[in-house]
């Protein structure tokens, strides 16, 4: 045990020994360094030709210092030329760049300002449609773009006081415009669909399935084909030229006669809304029933030539009450003369 304290008490007085050696070296490193670089130099320049040679006195440190300051020129010579030429070409870039997005830009505009002509006209025909229809026109502009109330404020090519294109506030403002639209488009939605069920409730198609056929004669005043006297026809008759064309109902309504006739043959009486009724004669066959509910275009029966006729085809009549009226009025289907 006392030999191992001693040796390392040994190996740490050798270590502080030299220790205090390296520091006492240090001043002298130093002295011999500065004074190293303080040893003079002379630079002679002597010239081919005969001329007086120049001579120039100079020590190490200065030397070095030159070489390095002229190295550290060039350096930095080197690399901004290498910057600018690379700035150089992302200038060229950015350039190109920007020519590109003007072109985008004007093309931009151009589409805008067929969108906003294309929103101009649909205004126009919107607020057209809903003075007709009497419905009130919520489709104006958002309240935070100014503006008469409409799109005409759209047509003022300006910058906004927040450095926004144009462009862009014309969008929102037509976006803000369509948005409020829908309102009185689903208004005009509702209508025609209360409309399409009301013509449904009322004889207002062609009663020949697929439109076929002609008008071979017309309501009112006529020459009666078989006794040839002038008589009142109180329908119209619609041909085909055969029998067995479909016959349809031409609105809603419930079947409450089906019968046959000395004069109408096997006809058909449906009762419809608003005290309106439809007969349909002379048919080849009868599909519906007493009482049974049928809708707008179902079928009821097809075309003959049963009771008084002179050919095959259909007598078609509309009632309102006890009144007997033109079927054409409501026939919206072109009838042929």
């Amino acid at each position: 045990m006392a030999r191992s304290r001693k040796h390392k008490k040994n190996i740490i007085s050798s270590f502080f020994s030299l220790l205090l050696k390296g520091i006492l070296l240090i001043p002298k490193g130093v002295s011999a360094f500065f004074k190293a670089c303080d040893s003079k130099l002379t630079i002679m320049i002597v010239p081919h030709s005969i001329g007086k040679v120049v001579n120039f006195r100079t020590n190490v440190f200065a030397l070095v210092f030159g070489v390095l300051l002229v190295a550290g020129v060039a350096l930095s010579f080197f690399y901004f030329n290498h910057q600018a030429s690379t700035s150089s070409e992302e200038i060229a870039r950015l350039r190109e760049e920007n020519r590109q997005t003007l072109a985008s830009l004007d093309e931009l505009r151009d589409d805008n300002n067929n969108l906003i002509q294309a929103a101009k006209r649909f205004e126009t025909t919107l607020s057209q449609s809903l003075a007709l229809l009497g419905i009130k026109n919520t489709a104006t502009p958002s309240k935070n773009i100014s503006g008469n109330g409409d799109l005409s404020s759209l047509f003022d090519n300006k910058e906004d006081v927040t450095g926004t294109l144009q462009e862009a506030a014309d969008i929102k403002q037509i976006t803000a415009y369509l948005e409020n639209a829908v309102q009185p488009i689903e208004e005009i939605s509702k209508m025609l669909e209360n409309q399409g069920t009301l013509f449904s409730d009322i004889p207002s198609v062609w009663p020949v399935k697929g439109g076929i056929g002609h008008v071979s004669m017309a309501f009112g005043q006529n020459v009666h084909p078989i006794t040839g006297q002038w008589y009142i026809h109180k329908g119209m008759d619609f041909s085909t030229y055969r029998s067995g064309d479909p016959v349809i109902a031409t609105a809603n309504g419930q079947v409450v006669t089906v019968g046959y006739d000395s004069s109408f043959g096997n006809n058909v009486i449906i009762k419809h809304k608003h005290g309106m009724y439809t007969r349909y004669a002379h048919l080849s066959t009868i599909r519906v029933k007493k009482g049974q509910h049928v809708s707008q275009r179902d079928i009821i029966g097809t075309i003959g030539n049963t009771g008084v006729t002179t050919g095959p085809h259909l007598h078609y009549e509309v009632h309102i009450g006890s009144d007997v009226v033109d079927p054409a009025k409501y026939v919206t289907m072109k009838v042929s003369k």
